[in-house]
């Protein structure tokens, strides 16, 4: 399978941009992950880190799902991978964790970002609020940060790949 990957058009409006550098920088993340095997995907290979490409696909997994389900549209949708006892469960992968699970649960929460998100316009707040601050953010800021977010891991996931099989591109 070969990830395709597509910039938005030069002229799109500003809703048809943030969301098509959300789908590119999504689909940055999978191509980065794409051909390697379970346990490369398992594999730290950035020292002193313990970074992984599973561990950044859980994440935003847990990214998505708290932007767009907890967040936006106020869901009461619980961690996936972390909890209380264990902070960074998300970036802790184990033998037993597969790239299918991790996928599965990262597409999921994909698909309910966009459902979520095609309800409110740019200038809506969300429903909810931020865990840590009690803050309420509008959609346009909401997309923008998860452009930022998915950019800043793609740089992370770029150093990862290529130290575990040579692999570059943008």
């Amino acid at each position: 399978m070969t990830t395709e990957r597509r910039e938005p058009d030069t002229d799109a409006d500003e809703r048809t941009m943030l969301e098509g550098w959300i789908e590119y920088h999504r689909q940055t993340l999978a191509w980065k992950c794409e051909g390697l095997t379970d346990e490369q995907l398992r594999t730290a290979s950035v020292s002193p880190s313990g970074l992984t490409l599973m561990g950044l696909v859980r994440h935003m997994a847990e990214v998505e799902r708290s932007w767009y389900r907890r967040v936006l549209a106020a869901e009461d949708a619980g961690p996936i991978y972390y909890s209380d006892a264990n902070p960074d469960g998300e970036f802790r992968v184990t033998a037993s964790d597969t790239w299918q699970e991790a996928r599965a649960s990262w597409q999921a929460e994909i698909e309910a970002a966009r459902r979520n998100a095609a309800g409110f316009s740019l200038d809506d707040m969300g429903r909810g609020k931020h865990a840590r601050t009690g803050e309420r953010f509008n959609l346009r800021w909401i997309h923008t940060h998860m452009i930022e977010e998915y950019a800043r891991h793609n740089g992370h996931a770029d150093l990862i790949r290529e130290c575990l099989d040579g692999a570059t591109g943008d």
